[in-house]
């Protein structure tokens, strides 16, 4: 597909329709939906408008330019690398070490579970330079959405969308529910006690939880009324939360038993991998942290200082907080919901445990926080490109926050915090995360190795054949590993296959595009791995899991083909037919 003219921001701006309110046409305003006849040509023509939607990719300055002018006003650039690493630590830290410790190591992967951590850790990393490097090069709100838009097209970032949305409204609920539990260990209670049971519903959803929604406006609150206000606040909560881990690990230690480690690794090397697939959920954080990327000063050196920075503290956190643990208490008696604070009482330390569930609170509530300024951002975006209502995009004049999809994306939160188990909501988050973690790494290899108009068709064709035997090989690794395979014949064959094509595309394959500001080191080896390792995990995740993930998938795909296509599509040709106000194409180069 050809380029679109070029074309800048200057000029008489009027509003686009669908951006400002949310009066009952700003929920459908395009062509496709003015009428049932509209409506019943567009059905029509789903064959065409998959096809173009599928090859279509949006442009950089597409993104930069006209998509982020659909919000109407901009959000501040008042964001430096310390705001952004402080954000990624205490909702990273947060998110994970209080949520989901207890329950890996109680029921997968015993004290082994801090090699869980680096395994993970590790897979996060790799992820964080992908990341960095395009947060660097289109700086907007919709963080990996938009980069998937930019280099895999509309239909391969829709289903990312959709994921993208999942994971936060699924971590945000998870995160609510531990802080119920703590908020019960602080008062004296068991973590179960505050939650209404009622015995009809599915023993996983039939724990109701009505402090966790509580918690959940609250938060939204605060997240509506400034990001720079909520970078304050997260400056004093960070120094807090770091006083507690190093309370944590020094008392922690006082008390440790080195015999609590004799049986480090009950479940074996599958429960290690397992625990690590789940506990990816525990870097989520940072995906956040990309999207404020809009906010943020200065490109090249605070986004990379701050992402980096912030997965180095938090790994490093991670594995202390994770050993203290299993040192306190063997791991057959780690409490699943408020493991520390259990823990402490268990060793005779009762006045510690709530210092622990207070800090804990707190943690989780600065968690809460940027995980709920992230998923508006998300959703901002996403309804800037009109496969969501448009007028979620809104950027509120006086606060330079999104509060329509602030406030729609919590309310959504607040639904599944009231009932789903925590078990579920891990499980659910790693799919998702892992799913666009991967997409990210094969979208980062696209941007340096295709370019439209430039790239030679042999170039080309080499390019997709190895994309397509590196996911090929690490999804062999993964499913040989799933299936139980004991044996290296399987091991003998993915590897290498994975081993020579990376080594093809580094050699054979010439880089179509040199970074800008900043670009991830040891291309393509680094994104290769980073594909590999989060196929693997994925593997080690339940089929239950997996069960619920192709559900949604299958909703996400009613939707766009229903409505998400067709209000796409009209809006890229409204673009490119020079009726909207920005005039950018956003059909980019067919891949």
């Amino acid at each position: 597909m050809e380029n679109g003219g070029e074309g800048g921001t200057g000029g008489v701006v009027k509003k686009p329709r669908g951006c400002y309110s949310c009066r009952k046409t700003d929920f459908l305003p395009e062509e496709s939906f003015q009428s049932w006849a509209n409506y019943g040509r567009a059905l029509r023509e789903t064959g065409k408008r998959l096809g173009d939607r599928i090859t279509a990719r949006s442009l950089d300055r597409t993104e930069l330019n006209e998509v982020r002018a659909r919000s109407g006003h901009e959000m501040r650039r008042n964001l430096s690398w310390w705001d952004l690493m402080w954000f990624g630590v205490s909702c990273v830290v947060g998110a994970g070490i209080f949520v989901l410790t207890g329950q890996e190591a109680h029921d997968a992967a015993g004290p082994a579970v801090m090699l869980s951590y680096v395994v993970s850790g590790v897979a996060a990393m790799l992820s964080v330079l992908c990341y960095t490097e395009f947060a660097v090069e289109i700086p907007v709100a919709g963080g990996s959405f938009a980069y998937l838009r930019v280099e895999l097209g509309d239909f391969i970032a829709f289903i990312a969308a959709g994921n993208i949305l999942l994971e936060y409204i699924v971590s945000c609920a998870a995160v609510a529910r531990a802080w119920t539990s703590y908020f019960a260990t602080l008062l004296n209670h068991h973590p179960d006690d505050f939650r209404i049971h009622i015995p009809a519903l599915s023993p996983d959803y039939n724990r109701l939880d009505p402090i966790a929604v509580a918690v959940t406006a609250t938060v939204g609150l605060a997240a509506i009324l400034s990001t720079k206000a909520a970078s304050r606040f997260n400056y004093v909560a960070c120094i807090i939360h770091l006083t507690l881990v190093v309370f944590i690990v020094i008392a922690g230690l006082s008390k440790a038993d080195p015999k609590n480690l004799s049986d480090f690794a009950p479940f074996g090397v599958r429960g290690v991998f397992s625990a690590s697939a789940v506990l990816f959920f525990a870097y989520v954080g940072f995906d956040a942290v990309s999207t404020m990327a809009e906010e943020t000063k200065n490109l090249a050196r605070d986004i990379p200082l701050g992402l980096i920075g912030a997965m180095t503290i938090t790994t490093i956190c991670y594995c202390l907080l994770a050993l203290t643990l299993c040192l306190m208490q063997h791991y057959s008696r780690i409490d699943v919901d408020a493991a520390f604070s259990v823990a402490f009482q268990a060793v005779g330390m009762n006045w510690a445990k709530y210092v622990v569930a207070f800090g804990a609170l707190k943690s989780m509530t600065t968690s809460l926080l940027v995980l709920a300024v992230g998923q508006a951002r998300y959703l901002t975006h996403i309804a800037r490109t009109h496969m969501a209502p448009p007028c979620l995009a809104h950027v509120n004049a006086s606060t330079a926050t999104p509060i329509n999809a602030t406030v729609v994306m919590l309310a959504a939160t607040a639904v599944i915090a009231l009932f789903t188990n925590l078990s579920i909501l891990s499980n659910l988050i790693s799919i998702s995360t892992l799913f666009i973690f991967m997409l990210v790494a094969v979208a980062l290899l696209v941007r340096r190795y295709y370019v439209g108009g430039q790239t030679s068709t042999a170039d080309r064709n080499k390019l997709v054949i190895c994309i397509v035997l590196i996911l090929g090989s690490s999804i062999g690794i993964a499913a040989y590993w799933a299936a139980g395979g004991e044996g290296w014949v399987g091991y003998a064959v993915s590897v290498p296959i994975w081993l020579s094509t990376t080594a093809y595309l580094w050699l054979r394959v010439p880089q179509a595009r040199t970074p800008k500001l900043w670009g991830v080191p040891m291309m393509p080896w680094l994104p290769s791995a980073s594909i590999a390792i989060d196929v693997f995990l994925l593997g080690s995740i339940d089929r239950a899991s997996f069960v619920r993930f192709g559900v949604w998938t299958t909703v996400l795909l009613v939707y766009y083909f229903f409505i998400g296509l067709h209000a796409s599509y009209d809006t890229a040709k409204a673009s490119t037919s020079g009726e909207s106000p920005v005039q950018v194409a956003e059909d980019g180069d067919g891949f």
